[in-house]
């Protein structure tokens, strides 16, 4: 039998999200969790599906209190520097879906972003981690 190559796989990954089969890759992350890794590869893809799954995937494995989130948050904090604005709001946006420790401050960081959608992302989490008065 051919072996897959770590290429090969994370492609598959991102077809699978595209085509929308988040439980699938939900289960794949959960039975190997260095694919937590890949995270910030699997959301610099060009297709909105695919990018669009990453958030439905981290949503999917929050509500089932995967205890391994916190393992795609050095791939995610990454992408937070990239050139692209939407990579950079993209990754805000799953990193406040995991809820990481200190995402305020990160948050507070990228309401200084040069692009308009990014420092929209960042204030929406900002309020959205503030206590309703």
């Amino acid at each position: 039998m051919q072996e897959v190559s770590d290429a090969e796989l994370l492609e598959v990954i991102k077809d699978f999200l595209e085509m929308g089969h988040v439980e699938n890759i939900a289960a794949m992350f959960y039975r190997e969790p260095r694919y937590f890794d890949w995270t910030g590869d699997v959301l610099d893809d060009e297709r909105f599906n695919v990018r669009l799954g990453v958030s439905v995937l981290f949503e999917e494995l929050q509500a089932r209190q995967c205890s391994q989130l916190h393992l795609a948050v050095p791939s995610l904090t990454k992408l937070l520097t990239s050139d692209q604005p939407l990579l950079r709001g993209e990754a805000l946006s799953v990193l406040a879906i995991i809820g990481i420790p200190g995402l305020g401050g990160q948050a507070g960081q990228m309401l200084a972003d040069e692009n308009p959608q990014v420092r929209e992302i960042a204030a929406d989490i900002i309020a959205s981690l503030k206590p309703d008065c």
